[in-house]
């Protein structure tokens, strides 16, 4: 057996899911396929072929936008004189966008490495030392990609469409203010136009990179900070689940400081985009913004809950449904120990809730009260017996998914 093929004893496919039989095709699920163990690389990847491609597809609609000419035209203003006509003298409208070009103190290329790089290594280290489960490593991933790729296109697009002038632009730029003056070069029409003749295009630019105006006319959202809060948000999430830092107990301090840190990570590399003048403050907010928004939406599609202490590390199954159960949040999906946050301890003796619509029964273990009185099934004490209107099937926390 190998290092994550050990037998689970939470969590595990519904009996129903276990005896479905396989569908034909490609592209659909071989069920059944189990969640306690690790699955055969063919059955894996027919399981996940269909988001692979999906990602993949989306990679490559970014690369083709980014590198799309702008659909639009954007104008800026230039220097003016006290008489209303474009000047030499050096004095510009709006001295925000005159900052110089000295470059990003870290590269694109760097964030993003960090935003998938960390959050995988904390994932495999973490499933490696104790929880070395096959399915949180393929979840945890898979989630990360779902916040990282879309997020990227998401934001890709609304710059190559709405853009904006970068702090750097005028620097980026070189403007000519004598070829402005003269409008020697006015195939858009828009050089000269506007209250007092003040507003041009990047027609007037003389510098020679012209992927680097266009990058500098495309400064919202920020991509910096849409990557690497889409994996840092996650990376949080996904850690706050592992360490129960809310949940039934007091933790360690140490827990929520490492917790944070992703966070942190992640507004000093946003931050430093203020410092090298790439990006203005409000593009680095929405950047942070889609970024945020695509982790929480990712992380609740491969776990079963965000803030729900109780089941919030628990990976879900692709088609079958997850039904919370007394003793799931003793799985072993936690790396926490404290006070029963493992499998078998919340079964020996903590009491958990009964799932129903009495919230008031409670048992030790996991007994269950019967339909027919307060009689229990398993081991366990009943307290507060009472007949439960919730007439759905039981599951035993061994048969959650």
């Amino acid at each position: 057996m190998g290092l994550f093929n050990r037998r689970r004893d939470s969590p595990r496919q519904p009996p129903a899911s276990r005896t479905k039989k396989s569908r034909g095709g490609f592209f659909k699920s071989p069920e059944p396929y189990t969640m306690e163990r690790r699955p055969p690389f063919g059955q894996w990847l027919k399981v996940s072929i269909f988001d692979i491609l999906i990602l993949i597809i989306l990679l490559i609609i970014s690369f083709l936008v980014y590198r799309a000419p702008s659909p639009g035209t954007r104008t800026f203003p230039l220097a003016i004189n006290q008489f209303g006509e474009p000047s030499n003298s050096g004095e510009v409208v709006y001295p925000q966008f005159a900052y110089p070009d000295r470059g990003q103190i870290i590269a694109s290329w760097l964030d993003a490495l960090l935003a998938v790089a960390i959050p995988i290594v904390s994932i495999l280290l973490m499933n490696l030392i104790r929880i070395r489960s096959f399915w949180d490593i393929n979840n945890g991933i898979f989630g990360l990609l779902y916040a990282i790729i879309p997020s990227t296109t998401f934001q890709v697009i609304i710059k190559w469409l709405i853009g904006g002038l970068r702090p750097n632009f005028y620097d980026v730029c070189k403007p000519d203010l004598e070829l402005a003056a003269q409008q020697i070069h006015n195939t858009t029409g828009l050089n000269g136009v506007g209250y007092q003749q003040y507003m041009f295009t990047d027609e007037i630019c003389t510098s020679e990179n012209k992927d680097a105006i266009k990058n500098a006319l495309q400064s919202f959202p920020s991509g910096h900070s849409t990557t690497i809060f889409a994996g840092a948000v996650f990376l949080y999430l996904y850690l706050n689940a592992k360490f129960k830092v809310y949940a039934n107990y007091h933790p360690s301090l140490w827990k929520l400081v490492l917790v944070y840190l992703p966070i942190l990570g992640a507004c000093l590399i946003a931050g430093s985009l203020t410092v090298d003048q790439t990006h203005n403050w409000y593009d680095i907010l929405a950047g942070g913004i889609i970024g945020t928004v695509f982790a929480f939406s990712a992380y609740r599609m491969v776990y079963a809950a965000i803030w729900d202490a109780r089941k919030n590390h628990i990976p879900l199954n692709r088609h079958s449904p997850f039904i919370y159960s007394v003793g799931c949040e003793g799985s072993d999906m936690t790396f926490t120990q404290k006070v029963g946050w493992r499998a078998g301890s919340l079964r020996s003796g903590s009491k958990s809730p009964l799932v129903g619509n009495d919230a008031r029964t409670y048992v030790d273990g996991p007994a269950e009260t019967s339909r027919r009185g307060g009689s229990t099934r398993g081991h366990g004490s009943v307290r507060h017996p009472r007949r439960s209107r919730d007439r759905s099937p039981r599951y035993h926390g061994d048969d959650i998914v």
